[in-house]
């Protein structure tokens, strides 16, 4: 098996275009034309763990973070970032990170999160818009059904919990083949009227080459009549945090006494405890202060998250109870689903979880 074809089932999951504009998520160290021997899964990339997948066979890192972040100037080997990609080149050991796209899906990261705190009835907490574009075409009526399924194959015309959507209208188009065309209904040099119909669709930006592919493909025609549009409605699918509900509701300190217990936590920082019962959960593994303000808009009564500063406490007011569970422990779920991602696709092909805790903070009990 070569390299690409695991990276390959992962953006299919988490399309690369889902990273945000900082980020390096994607193949960083190492060709897609590799075969590749054995997968290492970890939320970061360190010089252990480069070590530990090279005493294990395995020619493949997949971690969560980039170990490249923001460009090298220099690689000397003077800090783990270095360190961890000479030791890579050296051993022929590919870095693949699955970043940002991997938390902007409703399971990804942070349905993870949700999987582990037993919450349900989950949505987004804030969906992306400009993710979505139409696609009109004109067909024949003979060929419009041909046409929909190649569509509908390359992954166009899936809103929400439905797929197979599209809207159909008929009417009469008209062209004229000029000299050293072959038309394939109609004659060169005479205007021909042809009964048509308009088929409309959506889909996500990053399909666009494959869903025009396939039209291509399946049309008749030898120049295809077709317009793009781009969609400002915000895509369901696609977005930044996510809440949803428990299955019952608890107290305030029996949600945080279950989070600790989850999450492996010592000590968790939060606002202010209101003394009313959680129901409403929201959740954003990583640095989630930004969504503080969406989770008091959606109603949340708690939100979990990490990276949290002193002032943004303060942005919680009374309105929920704000609390920061860590950074390394927001995540570290994320191996797991990783893990079993691999392994349902790929049952017969070594994919291990790393054994080396790379969670720089640690908590000292007095």
């Amino acid at each position: 098996m070569k390299i690409q074809d695991i990276t390959s089932l992962l953006e299919k999951s988490a399309p690369l275009h889902l990273q945000e504009e900082y980020d390096n998520a994607g193949l960083i160290i190492g060709s897609g034309s590799m075969e590749c021997k054995g997968i290492m899964v970890a939320l970061d990339t360190t010089p252990e763990v480069i070590r530990e997948a090279k005493e294990k066979n395995c020619n493949l890192v997949i971690a969560h973070h980039p170990i490249v972040f923001r460009g090298l100037k220099k690689i000397n080997g003077k800090n783990y970032v270095e360190e961890a990609v000479i030791m890579a080149i050296k051993n022929d050991i590919a870095i693949y990170a699955i970043h940002t796209n991997l938390d902007n899906v409703l399971n990804g990261v942070n349905g993870k999160m949700a999987d582990m705190l037993g919450v349900v009835n989950r949505k987004l907490l804030v969906p992306k818009s400009g993710i979505l574009k139409k696609l009109s075409v004109f067909v024949p009526h003979a060929n419009k059904e041909k046409l929909l399924e190649a569509l509908f194959a390359a992954g166009a015309g899936d809103i929400g919990n439905y797929s197979e959507c599209s809207f159909t209208h008929d009417g009469l188009g008209t062209f004229k083949g000029k000299e050293g065309s072959t038309p394939f209904i109609g004659e060169v040099g005479k205007r021909h009227s042809e009964s048509e119909s308009r088929i409309e669709v959506i889909f996500p930006v990053w399909l666009q080459g494959k869903v025009l592919q396939a039209m291509k493909a399946a049309h008749p025609y030898e120049e295809v009549a077709f317009e793009l549009y781009n969609i400002d409605n915000q895509y369901e699918n696609v977005g930044s945090g996510l809440i949803g509900n428990l299955r019952a509701p608890m107290s305030e300190t029996e949600f945080l006494k279950k989070a600790s217990q989850i999450f492996n936590i010592p000590v968790i920082k939060h606002t202010q405890l209101r003394d009313k019962p959680v129901q409403q959960v929201a959740l954003c593994g990583g640095s989630g202060s930004f969504l503080t303000g969406a989770a008091i808009a959606a109603g949340a009564d708690v939100y979990l998250t990490s990276d949290i500063k002193y002032h943004e406490f303060f942005d919680a007011g009374n309105s929920l109870v704000l609390a920061d569970i860590g950074h390394y422990e927001s995540e570290q779920y994320t191996q797991d689903l990783l893990v079993d991602l691999l392994r349902q696709n790929f049952p017969n092909f070594a994919v291990l979880k790393t054994t080396v805790h790379t969670n720089p903070v640690r908590y000292f009990k007095g």
